[in-house]
């Protein structure tokens, strides 16, 4: 298929990629990125039935490209499958917040050490850039704040992977991209449930991550990660 092609059944498409994420080259990747944001920012619910025929129509491709990115869907956990009835979206529950919360807090403390103990001065100047540049950015939009910032969303989720891009193990990295995906559904739970004049300052959480990291102390720097990853699930869990 030729890019003209995927860009033409992808006109009405609005994904979000994600840091290190390539354009998609084919139908079925445009529509994976598409129904994967939609879950991500809460516009597909959990629970809710998910028909191909119905998703095809409404962006406008195939068929076959609708199925096999629910199949794709389906094998990062962001829709589960019931035999003779089809997709759904993956529903959220206090059980999957916590398991998520601990996992990646299990993962990428391990990761944020070993980025530690191996980073050099160059990834210490990218981790300073990154958080400079997710401060200047507002967290919700001006328009409507009671919803997330894509624009820091992305820098958000920039900054913690330059925080563990130094650990030298490319699996810690595929789990950490799988749970922070799973952990971004929840975050947006938490945004809407703190409202607009919420006390809770997400930048100084993060100030004190790096702080810890430029000043070398391991232990400090994976409690403040931890810490920041448990106020997130605290507050959603209230939605819950």
């Amino acid at each position: 298929m030729t890019e003209a092609q995927v860009l033409g059944a992808g006109r009405d498409m609005q994904q979000v990629m994600r840091p290190g994420e390539e354009a998609p080259r084919s139908v079925t990747s445009a529509v994976f990125l598409q129904l994967r944001s939609e879950v991500l920012t809460g516009t597909l619910k959990g629970g809710q039935p998910l028909r191909a025929a119905a998703i095809a129509s409404r962006l406008r491709v195939s068929l076959t490209a609708v199925r096999e990115a629910l199949v794709r869907l389906l094998s990062d956990n962001f829709v589960t499958s019931v035999d003779q009835k089809g997709f759904r979206v993956s529903p959220v529950s206090v059980e999957d917040l916590a398991d998520v919360t601990q996992t990646r807090i299990l993962v990428e403390g391990t990761a944020l050490r070993q980025s530690m103990a191996l980073g050099g001065p160059d990834w210490r100047e990218r981790v300073i850039a990154s958080h400079a540049r997710l401060a200047a950015l507002p967290i919700r939009r001006p328009d409507r704040p009671d919803e997330t910032n894509e624009a820091w969303a992305e820098e958000h989720e920039r900054f913690h992977l330059t925080l563990l891009e130094a650990c030298g193990s490319p699996w810690l990295m595929r789990f950490r991209s799988t749970l922070y995906a799973h952990s971004e559904r929840y975050r947006r739970l938490s945004v809407q449930a703190q409202g607009p004049s919420s006390v809770r300052s997400v930048a100084q959480e993060h100030d004190v991550i790096v702080e810890a990291v430029l000043a070398g102390d391991a232990d400090g720097a994976v409690e403040a990660l931890s810490q920041h990853y448990r106020r997130t699930m605290e507050i959603a869990r209230a939605v819950l």
